[in-house]
Formats: C-alpha cells, sequence, structure tokens
C-alpha cells in the first residue's frame, strides 16, 4: 500500500512539474505599461510584404500598415463583430450597434501608436504586441463632418516629419473609409495649448482638405462614426476633439474589445490569415504636399 501511495503521489508530483513546464513557456509579453500579457500563441499569419511601422514612418505618411490596421477597425463596426463588445451598461441604455449606415463610417488611428514593422513572411501575436505594445481598447465617437475636418487639421500639425517634428507627428492619422490631402505648404494656425506635450488645438482650417468618405462627397454638417482607441476617445495626442464630440453625443463609447485583438480577428476571418498584394504598399489614402 506504502508503495502505490508513494507511487501516486510521484505520478501528481511529475504531473504539476508539467503543468509548471507548459505555464513557464507560454507566450507572454510586457506592455509599455510594464503588464504582463498571455499571448495566444497558436496565431500565425503570412504577409507578402513588410508592414511599415517602424522608424516613424507611420507618423510621416500613409503606411500599409496603417491601412491593414484601420481596415480592421472599421471592420469590426461594418461587419456588426463590435455589437458583442458593449459594456453591459451601454446596451442597457440601448447601444447595441453603430448608429450610422456603413459610409458614414470611418476609422482613424495615430501614427504614434504603430511602433513596429511586421516583416515579410510568416508573423504571429507577439509581432503585433510588438507593434502595438498598449492595452488600447477600440471605441467609437460620433462627430460632425467639420468635427472630423478639424480633428485631421489637428492631427497634421507636425508634418512634415522630421526628427525636431517626430514627437508632435505621433498624432497623424492614418485612417480607412475615407482620402484627405495634407498641404505642408500652408503653416498650422496654432490656437491655444493643448496637453503637455506641445500640441495646439487648431485655430482656423487650411491645411486638411477632406476629399471623399466612402466614396461619397465629404458632408460638414453630416455625423459620422470614427472607430479609433480608448486613448484617443479620451484625448490622446492632438485628439481634443472626440473628449468633446462625446461628451455632445452620448452614444459614443468605449467598448471592451482588445484592439490586436481585433486586427487579428480581421486578418483571419477577411484575409484567410495571407496579407496580400493588397496591403504590398499604402493604397492612396492620404497626399502629403
Amino acid at each position: 500500500m506504502r508503495k502505490m501511495q508513494k507511487r501516486i503521489a510521484l505520478i501528481l508530483a511529475l504531473g504539476l512539474l508539467c503543468c509548471a513546464a507548459v505555464s513557464a513557456s507560454a507566450l507572454t509579453f510586457t506592455d509599455a505599461h510594464g503588464n504582463t500579457v498571455e499571448l495566444d500563441e497558436s496565431l500565425e499569419a503570412y504577409t507578402g510584404a513588410v508592414l511599415r511601422g517602424a522608424e516613424n514612418a507611420a507618423r510621416a505618411g500613409e503606411t500599409n500598415l496603417g491601412d491593414l490596421w484601420t481596415d480592421a477597425l472599421r471592420w469590426f463596426a461594418v461587419s456588426g463583430t463590435i455589437n458583442d463588445y458593449f459594456e453591459e451598461d451601454d446596451v442597457t441604455a440601448g447601444i447595441t450597434g453603430i448608429d450610422a449606415d456603413a459610409d458614414h463610417i470611418v476609422a482613424l488611428w495615430n501614427g504614434g501608436n504603430l511602433r513596429a514593422d511586421v516583416a515579410e513572411g510568416k508573423f504571429g501575436a507577439e509581432q503585433l504586441a510588438e507593434v502595438l505594445p498598449y492595452p488600447n481598447t477600440v471605441a467609437v465617437v460620433y462627430v460632425t463632418g467639420a468635427q472630423l475636418a478639424e480633428a485631421l487639421e489637428a492631427a497634421s500639425q507636425g508634418l512634415p516629419c522630421t526628427e525636431e517634428t517626430a514627437d508632435l507627428c505621433a498624432s497623424f492619422m492614418q485612417v480607412s473609409g475615407l482620402k484627405y490631402t495634407v498641404d505642408t505648404s500652408r503653416e498650422f494656425d496654432r490656437g491655444e495649448a493643448y496637453g503637455e506635450k506641445g500640441w495646439f488645438r487648431a485655430a482656423s482650417l487650411g491645411r486638411v482638405v477632406l476629399e471623399e468618405v466612402n466614396g461619397q462627397p465629404f458632408d460638414a454638417e453630416a455625423t459620422y462614426a470614427v472607430i479609433t482607441s480608448n486613448a484617443n476617445f479620451n484625448g490622446m495626442d492632438s485628439s481634443y476633439i472626440f473628449p468633446a464630440a462625446a461628451e455632445e453625443n452620448g452614444k459614443s463609447t468605449i467598448t471592451t474589445a482588445v484592439v490586436r485583438d481585433v486586427v487579428w480577428m480581421y486578418i483571419e476571418k477577411e484575409l484567410g490569415n495571407q496579407i496580400g498584394e493588397a496591403y504590398a504598399e499604402p493604397q492612396g489614402r492620404i497626399t502629403i504636399q
């Protein structure tokens, strides 16, 4: 009996050691806030081109990574997948979907939150965590066309992006669902200072021309649903427009969806884990003159 008990004890001990070994080998990532995040090491996709985010590429102009990232956010909303990620209080208040037609849904993502390239070939969750080392969640904020134009004007204030202006260019917006031009020969009209890192409100508009929204003429009076991050929703960088707009429209909200997870959903469900020719180069959404 004692021999049997010892054998059982040994088997249990070995089992615990195996579990510990499996746990120790789990894929983890330390984010920019010092949090240890467990990643799904089973995720795998392929890209036929380098997706550009490193060396301030996404702060200086449109990149293929910016196109992919914002397409994922817009898809999340347009497809209705976002509907499963509203907070319980929002659902109780009647917020169960995006209150806009697809042609009035756009996605904006600040270039400063795309921090690394994704190399050509196979990649996994760790590479996306390096691109976005922050625990951002998806937010939706309803803005007028005039507010959208001002948001893009303010976001352009650091352009053209140089060593001296790179910090300000963190606010530059990658986009999906719209096209716009920035005329850098025109000075940004500085209003009052905003935040603690040198940004200013736009005192007037003039650098940015919004050319179209989802193939339709831009309408300054229309209401657009902007899909972005919780950080932009709360006014990060030059995004003073978004918290103000959220106050005006109570349907604006922050969801429980983690942005990196949403990007993976898009890659898997829409792209079949193959990032192909469509993202080989930037798609011509943003023109910087």
